[in-house]
């Protein structure tokens, strides 16, 4: 068993000329993917990978290597040549490991593993055909499932050992449509840190259905108009703009490095009063969640900005111990061939206390944004670009008819303190968040807002 090794012996090796930390990631990975394309069934795939990280971390600098040789001897190995990176302030090891396990709410209904490849086949095909038989105009339909068993065994030289056992289910349709000369996209994912239960509640027929009808509603529908307008961001829309346009700048890396719109601006006010954004790694079975984080650090929920005030950055142990600040839980990497940075899990801006659609029909126009596509964030200075995946004219209170080609244009901090509505409801997204040239699955969270005020880039 990996947790049978002298980790004090390994970590006594790996800090001999010096660091403050030596962290060990091992994890064994079972993945599959099973995609379709214009009705033909690509061949599926399934592989296990197994290795191991190690880290040492001196002042503010990391010495990193992994290796999928896991013997005593290849360790040791590892951690002499990781010494010699390595230079100043030296602690000794702890001589003991004090092993703690997930819990069980994470405890995974009906586990992939016990299921057949054919049965997981017959969910992509069903997505396929039903968004086939949608619409005539439908030129292309790609389904894709994928699942992923993570076994996790983290320790360090505090003495410190955990051990987590981490399942995600994926399902996703991409639609194209055309007609007369012109495409439009629909996509619809859905997924979650859980198994096959997944599609108790989201049959395959309906998430190829959201993501055909989206393609052929937008296909049908007139060019957006552009120009500074109020901006209705439904529930439905899930919290991409919040976890990209606020998300970002609110992680520790970032903040205190000044590569962010927040840095230094603990205490003050950043967002209207009405607006409150947490992060949160312990709400079931979503995309982000986990029992530990990527080293050791038990997941946690930890709010960022409260009723308009920046509370707290994210952090990972390397930048919560050059900020002073407590542990958040969000040291991330995607395998142990990469070392943990400062990401976000599951992103919320949490419910207000305004009925949703009140806030739709106390607005006499704009638009309605049911659908935020892809987007840009500049987190120095907080402006953004988003596409609008599905958005509705507002005429005088009701939704209107639908738009394409929209993009929103703003700046993130200037958008938060506008804010002038908080619904009640709260929907959610889900994703794959890129940083420093690694993904990692998050889900992000918003009720329905409103922007008073805000550019909408208008089709061409």
């Amino acid at each position: 068993m990996i947790n049978d090794f002298d980790w004090s012996g390994i970590f006594k090796k790996a800090l001999s000329r010096g660091g403050w930390l030596a962290e060990v990631f091992y994890e064994r990975t079972r993945t599959a993917a099973i995609q379709m394309e214009e009705r033909r069934l690509e061949k599926p795939t399934a592989g296990v990978d197994q290795g191991l990280g190690l880290r040492v971390l001196f002042g503010q600098r990391t010495a990193y290597g992994y290796t999928t040789e896991l013997t005593g001897g290849g360790l040791l190995e590892l951690a002499g040549e990781l010494s010699l990176m390595v230079e100043g302030e030296r602690n000794e090891p702890s001589p003991d490991l004090a092993l703690e396990r997930a819990g069980e709410g994470y405890r995974i209904l009906k586990p992939p593993a016990g299921e057949e490849m054919a049965a997981k086949v017959e969910l992509v095909r069903r997505a396929s055909e039903r968004a086939w038989s949608l619409d005539k105009r439908i030129r292309q339909v790609k389904a894709v499932y994928l699942e992923r068993q993570q076994e996790i065994f983290i320790a360090n030289s505090l003495g410190r050992a955990v051990e987590d056992h981490r399942t995600g289910v994926i399902l996703l349709t991409q639609v194209v449509a055309e007609e007369n000369g012109v495409i439009q996209t629909g996509y619809e994912p859905v997924g979650g840190a859980l198994g096959l239960e997944l599609f108790d509640d989201h049959p395959p027929e309906e998430v190829a259905e959201l993501a055909g009808r989206r393609a052929i509603l937008m296909l049908e529908s007139r060019p957006a108009p552009g120009g500074r307008m109020p901006v209705v961001i439904s529930g439905r829309a899930g919290g991409t703009m919040v976890h990209e346009a606020v998300g970002h700048g609110l992680e520790a890396d970032l903040a205190l490095e000044g590569l962010s719109v927040y840095s230094g601006r603990l205490g003050e006010m950043v967002a209207s009063e009405l607006v409150s954004v947490a992060d949160d790694a312990t709400l079931p079975a979503k995309r982000g969640s986990f029992g530990f984080d990527d080293e050791g650090t038990p997941a946690q929920r930890t709010v960022l900005i409260d009723r308009g005030r920046l509370t707290s950055y994210m952090t990972d142990r390397l930048y919560a111990r050059k900020g002073e600040l407590p542990l958040s839980g969000n040291g991330r990497r995607e395998s142990f061939r990469h070392r943990p940075v400062v990401r976000m899990t599951n992103t919320l801006l949490l419910p207000g206390s305004s009925d949703p659609e009140s806030i739709l029909k106390g607005t006499d126009s704009g638009l309605y944004v049911v659908r935020v596509g892809g987007g840009q964030v500049n987190t120095v200075n907080g402006d953004f670009v988003f596409e609008v995946g599905e958005g509705y004219l507002i005429d005088q209170g009701k939704v209107g008819e639908p738009v394409r080609g929209a993009t929103l244009v703003g700046n993130g901090p200037q958008v938060l303190m506008t804010i002038d509505a908080v619904g009640s409801d709260l929907g959610f997204a889900i994703g794959t968040c890129g940083k420093e040239g690694q993904g990692v699955p998050v889900a992000d969270a918003q009720p329905t807002i409103r922007i008073p005020e805000l550019l909408v880039g208008g089709a061409v």
